[in-house]
């Protein structure tokens, strides 16, 4: 025969306590100040960067003969 509240044993949790490591508002900020500046490089220094590329290889025109005859007026 079971005795009633012999088996009953509470369970104790020590959970941690919260860490206030966290930068929370100021991060946010700076993140975001970091954010814009890097969309304004890319957009002044990368959209004129991209719209000068050439799209496929140059052609060049190379002579099969060279006249490499100096003819000198005195």
């Amino acid at each position: 025969m079971r005795r009633k509240g012999k088996n009953n044993v509470a369970t104790i949790i020590n959970n941690p306590p919260a860490s206030n490591n966290s930068s929370g508002p100021v991060g946010m900020i700076i993140v975001l100040v970091v954010l814009v500046v890097l969309g304004y490089f890319g957009f002044v220094y990368g959209l004129p960067a991209l719209s000068h590329m050439q799209l496929g290889t140059p052609q060049i025109n190379v002579p099969s003969q060279i006249d490499v005859n100096v003819k000198q007026t005195k």
